[in-house]
Formats: structure tokens, sequence, C-alpha cells
């Protein structure tokens, strides 16, 4: 019940992070959501895409190291006090949150959408169950 997030590691200079994304764009590959993370030397750019194989595909053949890691996808009611919501069930689960983005979900305007990097996606996804709170599916994410 997660997602798959691409995780590529960057040279941190001017043109890198265009580059890579230019070679998405030239196999089709649209990305659903993005998260860049940067050190003096290099950075991390975590995407979320439409189609996990050719992303990775297209990636590997150009040359970009990555890994794929599982992370969840939380729908979270628009309203003040939603994100707070989520935290507080994972706090409650115990479940660490090690890092988190926001993306955006198409037509969907009652809700805001984040990804959630957690120790343990299935204690995060059955205690979020449990409060009704919707998680994204893989497949969900692709149809967007």
């Amino acid at each position: 019940m997660s997602i798959k997030q691409i995780s590529v590691f960057l040279e941190n200079k001017p043109g890198a992070l265009y580059g890579m994304t230019g070679v998405l764009a030239r196999n089709n590959v649209d990305m659903r959501a993005l998260s860049l993370a940067e050190t003096k030397d290099f950075g991390i750019v975590r995407i979320i895409v439409n189609n996990v194989y050719d992303a990775t595909t297209v990636l590997k053949d150009a040359g970009y190291i990555h890994s794929v890691t599982p992370v969840v996808g939380v729908a979270i009611p628009d309203t003040p006090g939603g994100l707070n919501k989520v935290l507080q069930v994972l706090t409650d689960a115990r479940v660490n949150v090690e890092y988190m983005y926001a993306f955006l979900g198409g037509q969907d305007v009652d809700h805001a959408y984040m990804i959630f990097r957690v120790a343990n996606e299935n204690a995060a996804t059955a205690a979020l169950a449990a409060e009704g709170i919707r998680v994204v599916e893989q497949e969900e994410i692709e149809a967007l």
C-alpha cells in the first residue's frame, strides 16, 4: 500500500536539474510530485511519476544514479488542522516521519496531498486507515 518514489542523485551545479527533467520530458514521463534537497556538492531529487518503470529505465540509460523508495501518500482534508490531525495519528502510532512534501491532486480541490517517508509504512497506513484518513495508492497517482 505504498507509492514508489524515485530519488535521483545530482551534482549541485547549474543545469543538472534541467538535464534530468529533460530526459524525463523527452521520454514522456510525467512528474506528479517533486522535492529537492541539497548540500554544497550534490542534491537529491525525489520524484513521483506516472510510470515508475519507464522513468527508472530512461534515467538508468542516461547515466543517472537513482533508487526507488516506498513512501505513503495521504489525501488530507484542505481545512485548518488537516495536516496536524494526520501527524497526530502518526505520532500516536509511534511512526516517525523522516521527511514529507506536498503534491497537486488534479481536480480534487477539497484535499491537499502529502507524501510521507516513514520508518514503517505498514504501521502508518494501518493507523491512518483506522482514523478514516485516505491513503493514496500508486495507481491513483499514475492516473492524476
